[in-house]
């Protein structure tokens, strides 16, 4: 039964899901209409309201090329390198494989989404390496990686539950501070992680097709080192000393290590994307022995960031129309309007799948949903720390069907989002269920 559901979806996406760009290209034009539809803008205000927001998300666009070039770097390290082989040799069956890179997501992604991402990017290249003629079916090993996606906006890194815990947020005045205790570490934060790390990864290793629809990995994706002949050391120019100098790496290497050590232990800094890309720098910069070893890797990485650099600014303009034109808020309080307590916390759930289709980013979606289904609770008596992970599930949830956060496993991974999008249908219909069914009887 799994296998034709994943079948019948993957036949779909890959005859009419576009690629990733023009599926961005499409939302703007849906996000477009819908904004003088339903919120009576001109033509000329949603064009303003796109323009104005394009730009806005370049910080967060350049944290995620880092995200993905760091760890690329990282992974081209010999221990690093050691690691994903000893991690992916445990997938030696087609089933394993599969389930492997969803389980592995799972954990990674709940710890840190950004270290979640590139490092089950990488170690689905290295399990698609290790199973390379052993008929493993590489799009749904790459839709299984991304589906473990589902439980970042529950774990240690969550952009709601962890803002609305934090001294100063923008809604202190109406709720306080709300403790993870009562959110992420609550029944309906833990208890469907627990459900999808037991479940998800029969659910998408189910979907192997038989022998003769698999497609392999193509060889082409593996980044093969080339070693360079070495020079001695006599016959170098003063420049190319200095690249090929471990001095230079060990000096720049341990200063920074020592400033991580100080934004931990004396900051009491948190774990976030700038000091992720912080570490995987300088350890990469030290495992990689000299400055051209380096530089040699960041220009392999570097090809893998063209889909980001060109797509998120489209995202950005999406979210400066929602925003702006009022439509977010429209779809929110449409839900909000027919909701019981008991309800609420569910079609929160659901509406913030919807609004995530168009504004794919956790804080930037709290920031729009987030007071108006707080008034909602307080107004009826529901649970706002319930209707806090109500918008972080549903923000987690649509993830599955958005190519936003797919883009940097599709990079690294070399495929195309209709490659994948079949099988994620299926993980978001199965989380759907779980998530909605728990919502309700937790």
């Amino acid at each position: 039964m799994l296998r034709v559901l994943g079948d019948a979806f993957s036949k779909f996406a890959k005859k009419y899901l576009p690629d990733a760009l023009i599926f961005a290209m499409i939302l703007t034009l849906i996000t477009f209409v819908l904004g003088m539809v339903i919120q009576k803008k001109s033509p000329i205000d949603m064009i303003v309201y796109m323009g104005d927001g394009f730009w806005s998300l370049l910080a967060f666009a350049m944290q995620m090329c880092l995200v993905l070039m760091t760890g690329h770097i990282l992974a081209q390290t010999k221990p690093m390198a050691a690691l994903l082989r000893m991690i992916a040799k445990a997938a030696n069956t087609p089933f394993k494989a599969v389930a492997l890179a969803c389980v592995v997501m799972i954990v990674t992604s709940y710890l840190n989404w950004g270290f979640g991402l590139i490092f089950t990017s990488l170690l689905a290249i290295e399990i698609a390496r290790n199973m390379k003629g052993k008929g493993l079916h590489y799009p749904l090993l790459v839709a299984s990686a991304y589906s473990g996606f589902l439980v970042w906006h529950a774990g240690l890194s969550a952009s709601a539950p962890l803002l609305v815990n934090t001294q100063g947020h923008f809604l202190q005045a109406k709720i306080g501070l709300i403790p993870v205790s009562q959110t992420i570490f609550s029944p309906i934060g833990y208890v469907p992680v627990l459900v999808l790390l037991v479940t998800l990864p029969f659910i998408m290793a189910g979907m192997h097709p038989k022998k003769e629809q698999v497609i392999e990995v193509d060889p082409s994706v593996f980044v093969e080192k080339k070693e360079k002949p070495k020079k001695d050391p006599s016959q170098m120019t003063p420049a190319e000393r200095m690249e090929n100098s471990m001095v230079l790496s060990l000096i720049i290497g341990i200063i920074g290590l020592i400033y991580v050590f100080y934004y931990f232990f004396v900051k009491k800094g948190s774990l976030d994307l700038n000091i992720l890309n912080f570490i995987f720098l300088m350890v990469g910069i030290l495992l990689h022995g000299t400055p051209r070893n380096f530089i040699d890797a960041a220009i392999e990485a570097g090809k893998t960031v063209w889909a980001i650099v060109v797509q998120f600014p489209f995202y950005a303009g999406i979210m400066g129309m929602m925003t702006k034109s009022g439509l977010a808020a429209t779809i929110a309080n449409w839900f909000a309007s027919f909701s019981t307590a008991k309800t609420l916390p569910l079609y929160t759930y659901w509406s913030a799948g919807l609004i995530n289709l168009f504004i794919p980013s956790g804080g930037g979606q709290w920031s729009v949903q987030g007071p108006i289904m707080i008034d909602a609770a307080m107004k009826i008596g529901a649970s706002v720390p319930k209707v806090i992970m109500g918008v972080a599930w549903g923000d987690a949830w649509t993830n599955m069907i958005q190519p936003f956060w797919a883009l940097p496993l599709l990079s690294v991974a070399k495929l195309e989002i209709r490659d994948i999008m079949g099988y994620c249908v299926m993980a978001l219909i199965w989380s759907g269920i779980v998530t909605s069914v728990l919502f309700l009887v937790l």
